[in-house]
């Protein structure tokens, strides 16, 4: 298993069109077929001093093993959505672990 989990900071956070393009963005990567699993979300409201809760959108996608994330990471739709919603981020953080 391969799972990949990416946290974006907004640009403009205070913009709620800026949120709406995101998320939209982001559901539109869970279609993509290389995923066995996905979700996307907002921080929760869980608040000690271990938690890091200052982005604005976790992605998390599981993958079968790393040749199909490599698929993924190459796809039309994920190209696509890095083209179309980049200029909506200040930042990207990823974390890839393996089971």
């Amino acid at each position: 298993m391969f799972v990949h989990t990416v946290f974006f900071w907004l640009q403009n956070p205070a913009g709620q069109a800026n949120h709406d393009a995101l998320h939209a963005g982001l559901k539109i990567l869970t279609s993509i077929d290389a995923i066995t699993t996905a979700y996307v979300g907002r921080p929760a409201e869980t608040r000690r001093p271990v938690i890091d809760h200052s982005y604005d959108f976790g992605l998390t996608l599981v993958f079968a093993d790393k040749a199909a994330h490599d698929v993924y990471q190459e796809h039309p739709t994920h190209l696509q959505f890095v083209a179309d919603c980049s200029h909506l981020w200040e930042r990207v953080q990823i974390y890839d672990t393996i089971g």
